[in-house]
């Protein structure tokens, strides 16, 4: 076998089946012609690990015998790394075949579903690598030498496993904690439903509504997503399943400040701790001006500054975007509760609220290069 990390590969013969997917939908399958499957093999040269999806790229034989350059789709490369995916898995010069679909309109570019790589098995894009043992909390300070809860540290939310029941079929995505359960048939996907956090309901203005039906979604100038740029930290804390960096500090002058860095596209957050009020003349930003104030022991974070906006595909934001959030700890399960309530009078006609649920991550957060390859989204 020609692959540099065989440990990597030989998990799969052990049947570490699992994967981790997005909590908000991912923008879809675009061009890629799911009804149709096919088959390609040829020379791996380069394996891009990239946001908001990896390309592995080889050179294939068409039909006319002629060399064609080909970049195939995968998952997010913070998927992959979380999943135990690396670079140094992909051998430059490797004979790679892959099952998976074409593109409607660029004969260069296909869907993966399965891949091997010289005699390797049949990989799945959706395979771990790892097996992301519990992270070991008890060496954790529960509090900060100034009384604040430690909340710092990389939270992501938690991993699904492909998960198929006793009935049988292609199986579902089950939270890891849930997943022996679901295989056993002790709970079902209605179950496993009213344990994950509820869907914000959206309700427009009426200059809201029209905003939401003249939005493309599979536009880089409508959505921000295919630009590689942030869309709302609402959204973006948890789309795609990034993991988020949280860092409490205090600064030369005194201050004591939150960053935020957010692993999807690696966007920061700064929040200014035991501030009483916004500061006049800010300038309007992506993630605007956050102060914090424990409340016992809830951070309650008030930002505004915004500039103009998408909170979460297809609906826009305008400066008044106003977004109130709650931290809170489980101390227990070190899990990191988020309860948001949005308010925009000129999109928005009720809040946008509800609430997710972190935990720290079983691996270490990485900064990852966002570069947009799929064939409708270059530029």
């Amino acid at each position: 076998m020609r692959l540099s990390n065989k440990l990597l590969w030989s998990a799969v013969a052990t049947t570490l089946v699992s994967l981790t997917v997005p909590v908000f939908a991912h923008h879809g399958f675009g061009l890629f012609q799911l009804e149709i499957k096919k088959e390609w093999s040829g020379t791996l040269t380069k394996m891009n690990l990239v946001n908001p999806h990896s390309y592995m790229e080889l050179d294939a034989i068409d039909e006319n015998g002629e060399i064609l350059h080909m970049r195939c789709e995968m998952r997010a490369g913070t998927l992959l790394r979380r999943a135990g995916w690396a670079t140094d898995m992909f051998v430059v010069g490797a004979h790679v075949e892959i099952e998976g679909n074409p593109h409607r309109d660029d004969p260069e570019a296909c869907y993966i579903e399965n891949f091997s790589i010289d005699d390797s098995v049949m990989i799945n894009r959706n395979d771990q690598f790892l097996s992301n043992e519990p992270v070991d909390t008890s060496n954790r300070p529960l509090r900060l030498a100034d009384g604040q809860l430690n909340i710092s540290g990389d939270w992501a939310v938690e991993q699904l496993v492909l998960t198929v029941p006793p009935s049988g079929g292609r199986g579902s995505m089950i939270p890891k904690t849930m997943s022996p359960d679901f295989a056993a048939g002790r709970i079902t996907q209605e179950d496993v439903r009213a344990t994950q956090p509820p869907r914000p309901q959206t309700v427009y203005t009426e200059r809201g509504q029209a905003a939401a039906d003249a939005f493309d979604r599979r536009s880089p100038i409508d959505n921000p997503w295919f630009a590689c740029k942030p869309t709302s930290f609402i959204r973006d804390w948890t789309a795609d399943w990034p993991i988020n960096k949280f860092e409490q500090k205090t600064m030369a002058n005194g201050e004591k400040v939150i960053d935020i860095t957010y692993g999807l596209y690696n966007f920061n957050r700064r929040i200014h701790i035991g501030m009483t009020e916004h500061p006049p003349g800010i300038r309007p930003s992506y993630a605007g001006h956050s102060i914090g104030n424990w409340e016992g022991d809830t951070l309650v974070v008030d930002t505004t500054g915004f500039a103009e906006g998408v909170l979460t595909p297809p609906t826009r934001t305008s400066e008044q975007l106003h977004i109130v959030e709650r931290f809170t700890l489980d101390t227990e399960k070190i899990a990191l509760k988020r309860e948001y309530s949005v308010t925009d009078p000129v999109y928005l006609a009720a809040p946008y609220e509800s609430y997710d649920v972190m935990f720290l991550s079983d691996v270490p957060f990485q900064a990852q290069e966002c570069k947009e390859m799929t064939p409708e989204f270059q530029q």
